[in-house]
């Protein structure tokens, strides 16, 4: 019963069959071939005309290349303190934009609260040489607390970014699992809300590896081929990276996958309402449930082979976790079966 993480999932055999597709002969590198073309086309369908997609090699390089777009001198970007790019980056979008920095920002359930992020923006007026200059904000749909900003709740971040002038950058390792439960589209989610770059993930969903920093703005664009280049994320043989997206995106394949990861994730969590053993943590929005389990229950679970992460406990939930209880992630994906979900209810009762 694996649900340590999405990344531990296999690849969707859809995927696996255009990888092999285009694992002999010969074609053009760097970004010119057909299926580079391709993947190209079908996220201008999703996303507009004007999108310019980058293919790299992690969500973390996907990130940092998009602060880097955006980077100014003393530059300042507004996350959520639990956020992805502060808290399991080791650091990268600060090295890879030279020194700029990550200011957290608290919300509830991993989303930024829209008054935390004014005044926080606040405390970094334009004069104040000392203190340096706010250049972006980032959100991460799905959060890392497995919730989701409503489309009402990423244009009111959007707004508060016009104002002050900062572009607005998702982080989308689990965009799919988003829209999936948003039941919208891609271009509702981003553009239409605002959004200027957008951090696109498949390997938790069901690809081999394929990330993709996608530019919206496209006055963001312009670098970015340097950037990439200058930061080692170039692929010679991009048609690998790009055979996943063009069969990922394919007659909606993405959205099957993170439609079966978000329902098992449901499941799971309903089975876990039941139980007198385990509690959630709040309610899950796609496919991360958190559960608050007592510490030897929780021992009894990983001898009985549950797969699933100790979580730290974020400031929003630290009232609810006792001295003997234990807070845990568990994330479902494309490849969660419903037996495995029936396994696991058994042992909670």
């Amino acid at each position: 019963m694996y649900f340590g993480s999405d990344n531990w999932a296999g690849a969707s055999p859809e995927i696996s069959a255009a990888l092999m597709q285009h694992s002999t002969g010969f074609a053009p590198a760097y970004g010119a071939s057909d299926v580079d073309a391709a993947a190209l086309t079908r996220f201008r369908v999703l996303f507009g005309s004007q999108a310019e997609v980058f293919i790299v090699a992690t969500g973390t390089a996907a990130n940092s290349l998009a602060l880097a777009a955006v980077n100014k001198p003393g530059g300042v970007t507004f996350c959520h303190s639990h956020a992805h790019v502060i808290e399991d980056e080791c650091g990268a979008p600060e090295y890879f934009t030279g020194g700029a920095r990550l200011c957290p920002v608290e919300g509830d359930l991993g989303k930024i609260d829209p008054q935390a992020l004014e005044a926080a923006i606040a405390r970094y007026p334009a004069a104040f040489v000392h203190g340096g200059q706010p250049m972006a904000v980032t959100i991460t749909q799905a959060s890392e607390a497995g919730t989701v900003y409503s489309l009402d709740e990423i244009r009111a971040i959007s707004a508060i970014c016009r104002r002050h002038g900062l572009p607005l950058h998702m982080d989308g390792a689990r965009f799919a699992n988003a829209l999936v439960t948003l039941d919208c589209s891609a271009a509702q989610m981003t553009v239409d809300c605002g959004v200027d770059l957008l951090s696109f993930g498949g390997t938790k969903n069901g690809c081999w590896c394929a990330e993709a920093l996608v530019v919206l703005n496209p006055a963001h664009a312009r670098e970015m081929p340097f950037l990439r280049k200058r930061a080692a994320q170039l692929f010679s043989k991009s048609r690998f990276i790009a055979a996943q997206f063009d069969a990922y995106l394919k007659d909606g394949l993405w959205l099957e996958l993170a439609a079966n990861a978000n329902a098992m994730a449901g499941q799971l969590a309903a089975h876990a309402v039941k139980s007198d053993k385990v509690r959630l943590g709040w309610e899950p929005q796609a496919n991360e449930v958190f559960l608050i389990i007592r510490k030897d229950k929780a021992e009894f679970l990983k001898a009985n082979g549950v797969v699933f992460y100790p979580w730290p406990v974020p400031l929003f939930a630290a009232g609810k976790i006792g001295p003997n209880d234990s807070l845990n992630r568990f994330v479902t994906s494309f490849a969660t079966t419903p037996e495995e979900i029936r396994r696991f209810a058994d042992l909670i009762g």
